[in-house]
């Protein structure tokens, strides 16, 4: 296999969220226990924007867009003016620090957008990059498509809360052994792990003192439950020189079918990142760019509703597999339980098959985030409440089939 044929066969996308995953049934058959179980079918793998509507106004926005014709069509490759500087101000009242919108912030396909401009920005051939364990999938796959090294960095999630967090000591080794790049999510994806205060400031102090560009995801940063804290690295006493914040209407606001991302940090690098988008994909999509326009503008009490809706639905999904014995972190924010699995008779990867197969269910293995938790698997808990319980169920009774 060449060097290119490598590189795409890393990037496979059987477990991507919306991906047709072909099975055949006849592959099982030496493993099958049991019939189809019945109930409704739930795809874990993304959020149900079907269960969750888009944010209030958010069509007509759009609309408002399409209205506009070549000039909202055809933006600067960063985006609208008129709506960067929109969503700076949002975005500055967020996290506690200014944002220039003409130098500092880039509105992207996406935030999957966004996260390759962002490491294509910074990462080349042999460029050493830190990265969580678990992380978001794409990380690791995109590191290694633009040629840099990974050096891992292992991830507390089934701790208590004080114990919890990314292992920084393994961070400050990582910047002695020359790693240039750190790339994380917090909330993490797929344990809706928050880092806290300590970590986080940590973290700047480090990329201080090793000089360390840092690409923080923090998709799920407005989606935070109960008692849970926020700290931005942007807004840190000793803020970093070389930072690239990642965010974008997405998952908690149902508006993934836009494609809109956010990112926003040192003007190098976003002037970076738009040379790249030129190339790629030249700007966001025109028309759906004005449906930024409801971002952080959403009803009274709106996004408190949706807080309150997904953290039931968490609570429920805890309280089944907990009951089951399966090993389950507590999700801070986001909408990810990662249940991590008992001993089966059938290798994961096969497992995940049969339950699409014969319990109606898709999940994300666990292998995607981590070759450390290849016994877990990940949910998108943003789903109608009652089929996504009885789902969780259905997982449970697949396990009971084929446990060792």
């Amino acid at each position: 296999m060449s060097n290119l044929e490598a590189k795409f066969a890393d990037l496979g996308a059987e477990n991507a969220p919306g991906q047709e995953v072909r099975q055949n049934a006849d592959d099982l058959k030496s493993v099958v226990r049991g019939d189809v179980i019945p109930g409704r079918t739930v795809d874990f793998s993304h959020g149900d924007v079907d269960a969750f509507a888009p944010t209030p106004g958010a069509r007509a926005a759009w609309e408002a867009g399409y209205d506009l014709g070549c000039a909202q069509a055809y933006t600067e490759y960063r985006g609208a003016a008129e709506i960067r500087a929109d969503v700076a101000r949002s975005l500055a009242g967020f996290t506690g620090a200014p944002v220039d919108p003409v130098d500092e912030l880039i509105i992207t396909p996406g935030t999957q957008g966004a996260l390759f401009l962002a490491l294509g920005a910074v990462v080349d051939q042999g460029t050493k990059v830190a990265i969580i364990e678990p992380d978001y999938f794409a990380n690791r796959k995109l590191v290694r498509f633009f040629g840099g090294e990974i050096l891992p960095i292992p991830l507390r999630y089934h701790d208590t809360p004080d114990q919890n967090g990314p292992n920084l000591d393994a961070l400050e080794a990582a910047c002695k052994a020359g790693a240039e790049v750190f790339v994380f999510s917090t909330p993490n994806n797929p344990t809706g792990q928050v880092f806290g205060e300590t970590a986080i400031t940590r973290i700047a102090d480090l990329a201080a003192q090793y000089d360390l560009t840092l690409i923080v995801d923090q998709l799920y940063s407005r989606l935070l439950y109960s008692g849970e804290g926020y700290t931005h690295l942007r807004a840190c006493a000793t803020r970093p020189d070389k930072l690239v914040t990642i965010m974008g209407p997405s998952k908690t606001e149902s508006l993934s079918g836009f494609r809109l991302g956010v990112a926003f940090g040192s003007a190098a690098l976003i002037d970076r990142m738009e040379k790249l988008q030129a190339i790629v994909s030249l700007r966001a999509a025109g028309y759906s760019q004005a449906a930024l326009k409801t971002w952080f503008h959403e009803p009274e009490g709106w996004m408190d509703a949706r807080i309150a809706q997904h953290e039931a639905i968490r609570d429920d999904l805890l309280a089944v597999f907990r009951a089951a014995g399966f090993r389950t972190a507590t999700s801070q924010a986001g909408s990810y339980v990662f249940p991590e699995l008992p001993e089966l008779a059938v290798s994961p990867e096969v497992f995940v098959r049969l339950l699409r197969l014969q319990a109606g269910v898709t999940v994300t293995p666990g292998s995607e985030f981590s070759p450390h938790t290849t016994s877990s698997i990940r949910l998108n808990f943003s789903q109608d409440q009652t089929a996504a319980v009885a789902a969780a169920h259905r997982i449970v009774e697949m396990v009971k089939r084929y446990c060792a």
